[in-house]
């Protein structure tokens, strides 16, 4: 999940009170368990059966047995463009991190931060990645009960919390949000007789919530998550990692809304920016513990950080030097070659992530929330489609990722900001655009191969 599992979530909670924060965590809650649910086997065994497919591109190239490679290259052109996003998040949230606990410059520290998470991507492959990111893992879920626990504890206790934050007007509603008063010019909250000025509650509709719910539909699309399905070992552990990824998700997404809502408690006019508010958990952290303790638990940041970003930066490095570059233009490469193609393309993505994390004031939530809609209403149609419809064919495929990955950029950019109805996450009608374009694009055109159908019905039963 990322910096935005100890940044992003607790600073919406802590800006904009419980129901933002809260409704996303249950949307992702639901998506996790879903995914592994109706995604995971089928995946594993599908992949394995297309040709053995080891990148989602891959799949779905394989799966529709195209020649002429479009899909292959319309999922890798998509997936370095998000990830590229995906990535100067994570700088963005390292970039805070060192600013705030050294006291130098954001941007040096940021950049200094890329370059390390950059080597340390170098160092290992996808094995080394999968196995540090448990030891992270576990990190990042010990930081994130310890800075709960600690706050709980500070604050006087839950009631004590509630009490303290109620008093701001929709805060601790579910169909209400905190409407925070901010000056136009400093971008600051204003404060006064020492407390942040809160508007009057804004109103949390049904249309919002299903909106900011449809967090969760994007795990069907995220390249990161099924890759690892493709990857599992044996058809007999999904049944454990879903208990496991479905726990982990569930501890680690009420801490990170709790710990924005306690730390408003705690120091509610100290972070005054809707950007300052994503430092609550590196501020409770420095003051409730000794330096040394509180540098192991920031660490938990720094590993949410890394454990993501290796893994963006490895995906998209080799959809453009396995899809593109070898899959298109040089055929003929060797595995070296590819894989020098895979660190140069790793080094530009990663200046690119730079070049978009150099502004401070960027919101990790928002930067993540634009990657997550991207991801999901790119491939999380297609996904379900390619799993369990067998009349898609590529020409629905085509359609389904175009105008999904087009649709979350035009919303956000072109329509959300008109305001009113309009104002949803773009994930949902991204992703419900797609599944149109999908159905429509496929009835009127050739259906699948007797060969494409046979291995579907092969797919279904797959036990491998």
């Amino acid at each position: 999940m990322s910096g935005w599992l100890l940044m992003g979530l607790p600073g919406v909670a802590y800006w904009y009170g419980l129901s933002d924060a809260i409704w996303t965590a249950i949307g992702l809650l639901i998506g996790t368990y879903l995914n592994w649910l109706l995604v995971a086997k089928r995946l594993r065994g599908y992949s394995s059966l297309a040709g053995d497919a080891i990148t989602i591109p891959d799949f779905f190239s394989n799966r529709f047995k195209e020649s002429k490679k479009i899909i292959m290259t319309i999922a890798a052109l998509f997936i370095l463009i998000f990830f590229t996003v995906y990535a100067s998040s994570c700088f963005v949230a390292v970039g805070k991190l060192f600013s705030k606990l050294f006291g130098v410059d954001y941007v040096i520290m940021m950049i200094a931060g890329a370059i390390f998470v950059v080597l340390y991507t170098f160092i290992g492959g996808f094995l080394a990645e999968s196995a540090s990111d448990f030891m992270q893992g576990v990190v990042m879920i010990i930081a994130l009960v310890v800075v709960l626990a600690t706050g709980i504890s500070t604050a006087g206790g839950i009631s004590a919390v509630v009490n303290n934050v109620k008093g701001f007007p929709g805060f601790m509603e579910f169909f209400g949000i905190a409407s925070p008063v901010v000056d136009e010019g400093t971008k600051m909250q204003l404060v006064e007789g020492g407390k942040p000025v809160f508007d009057e509650a804004g109103k949390y509709g049904w249309l919002t919530i299903i909106s900011t719910l449809s967090w969760g539909l994007g795990y069907f699309g995220m390249p990161q998550v099924l890759l690892k399905f493709m990857a599992i070992r044996k058809a007999s552990e999904l049944k454990m990692s879903r208990r496991v990824a479905t726990i982990w998700c569930a501890i680690s997404l009420t801490a990170a809304v709790a710990i924005g809502i306690i730390g408003r408690a705690l120091y509610a006019t100290t972070l005054q920016t809707k950007s300052d508010a994503e430092n609550i958990f590196i501020l409770m952290s420095t003051n409730f513990f000794p330096p040394l303790l509180a540098g192991i638990v920031m660490a938990g940041i720094l590993a949410a950080t890394i454990s993501s970003s290796d893994s963006y930066l490895l995906i998209a490095s080799s959809a453009f030097a396995k899809n593109i570059y070898h899959g298109l233009f040089k055929k003929d490469a060797s595995d070296k070659v590819v894989l020098w193609a895979t660190r140069i393309s790793l080094v530009v993505i990663s200046i690119i992530a730079m070049i978009l994390a150099l502004d401070e004031d960027s919101i990790i939530f928002e930067l993540v929330a634009f990657a997550w809609a991207g991801f999901g209403a790119t491939f999380g149609p297609l996904m379900l489609f390619s799993l369990f419809w067998k009349r898609v064919n590529q020409w629905g495929a085509i359609a389904g990722m175009v105008s999904g990955g087009v649709m979350a950029f035009v919303w956000n950019k072109l329509i959300r900001p008109l305001g009113g109805l309009l104002d949803i996450y773009e994930l949902f009608p991204a992703f419900v655009i797609s599944c149109i374009f999908i159905v429509v694009v496929s009835l009127l055109t050739k259906k699948p191969s007797e060969e494409i159908e046979k291995e579907f019905e092969l797919a279904k039963s797959y036990q491998g």
